[in-house]
């Protein structure tokens, strides 16, 4: 697992009225399941409401991207985060799926200035998913979906000054 040396503090996340994607991959989906209920319960949290957290289900990893791109050209979403698993198989597939999902993800955001986070997981083992896809602190669908809030703070800060 990677280190988080930070000090620990943390800005205070204000949802309200945003509208959030969730883009979920189906491949995996017991584990996927798990970062999407994690990357929801941190947007109520932070005053997200409900109806305005929207799930898109994806065949798997790889598609994310695309899917990512048609949510936002509606305009009805503030930010997407991409949800999916990863998990290294015997072949080269391994790499191809992470490499390109992830690319693609960074890509659409860059290229189209919109909030996107990566929340998909690329792990050699089932625990390592197990471990990042827990209910609660560690759950990297919760850290993707504060990662949104948080960047789209920033932005509008950017965009205000």
């Amino acid at each position: 697992m990677s280190k988080n040396l930070t000090s620990g503090n943390r800005p205070v996340l204000d949802g309200t009225g945003r509208r959030i994607a969730l883009i979920c991959a189906r491949f995996n989906d017991l584990i996927v399941d798990r970062l999407e209920h994690g990357a929801r319960t941190a947007l109520l949290q932070a005053g997200v409401a409900e109806e305005d957290v929207v799930s898109i289900k994806v065949p798997g990893a790889l598609e994310i991207p695309i899917a990512m791109q048609a949510a936002l050209a509606t305009d009805k979403f503030d930010a997407a985060i991409a949800l999916g698993v990863v998990l290294r198989g015997d072949t080269y597939h391994f790499e191809v799926v992470s490499n390109e999902s992830s690319a693609g993800v960074m890509r659409l955001g860059l290229d189209s200035g919109r909030v996107v986070t990566n929340g998909i997981l690329t792990v050699d083992t089932q625990a390592q998913a197990d471990e990042r896809s827990v209910d609660g602190p560690g759950n990297k669908g919760a850290e993707a979906a504060e990662a949104a809030l948080e960047l789209l703070a920033v932005c509008d800060q950017l965009s205000t000054n």
